[in-house]
């Protein structure tokens, strides 16, 4: 299906302009503003973190700190930039000294979310860290143990293909992680190439995805090697 760039567009200044003065929940006592998202309105591949953080609070806009430069640099890694995804976060205000978002947080912004996946209609959802590949993929397993692993799933009516990373400041305090992230964004460039085939018209795996292992080439940039299925979990 083609997507309508103006409709999309039009879609999110609208959801944009209306929670620009939501309080739906009691982080909007202490924030500078909604950290609404940024991004392609026709994006294919959708990044959801946890929250925002000082400087996204200040700025109004998700991942622009150290971890925001980190997901830049990991993004260039794939040919891509933040103008060709869609960045967004399972809460929309910043929760207090950047502690973790409460459920009652999380129930109250979801649905914002939800409407952003429904205008949007990626085909990769990439989620970073444990809140927001728990809310997506609706798993209580430990990131740790599924990170890496694609998943194809109908979220808010969309049937997407979802990829659980570690967050961009998992690498920040612990720099083996960023190895570690690298090999996961290469996984997202297979997805992007290929990931429909292993979605039906409702969302429903269809078997592995056709995919490539990550090589020593791949890890810099370069092209993957043909051979190897990504398998869905």
């Amino acid at each position: 299906m083609t997507k309508d760039r103006e409709a999309a567009a039009r879609a999110l200044r609208a959801q944009q302009e209306l929670l620009g003065t939501c309080t739906d929940c009691s982080l909007c006592e202490g924030r500078t503003q909604v950290v609404f998202g940024v991004g392609s309105p026709v994006a294919d591949l959708l990044f959801i973190g946890e929250g925002p953080g000082f400087n996204e609070d200040k700025l109004g806009e998700p991942f622009v700190g150290q971890a925001g430069k980190l997901l830049t640099e990991l993004l260039a890694g794939i040919g891509l930039a933040r103008e060709d995804v869609y960045i967004a976060n399972v809460v929309k205000c910043r929760p207090p000294g950047n502690r973790d978002p409460l459920p009652v947080e999380i129930e109250a912004c979801s649905p914002k979310l939800m409407e952003q996946i429904r205008i949007l209609r990626p085909r990769v959802v990439c989620t970073l860290g444990r809140f927001a590949t728990r809310l997506i993929a609706q798993t209580d397993a430990p990131i740790t143990s599924i990170r890496g692993r694609a998943k194809a799933a109908e979220v808010a009516g969309v049937p997407v293909l979802i990829l659980p990373v570690f967050h961009p400041a998992a690498a920040l305090y612990t720099p083996a992680n960023k190895a570690v992230l690298e090999e996961d964004f290469q996984k997202l460039r297979v997805l992007l190439a290929r990931g429909q085939d292993a979605l039906g018209q409702d969302g429903r795996k269809q078997g592995a995805v056709p995919a490539r292992p990550v090589s020593q080439e791949a890890a810099t940039g370069g092209a993957l090697d043909d051979g190897e299925q990504l398998a869905l979990w």
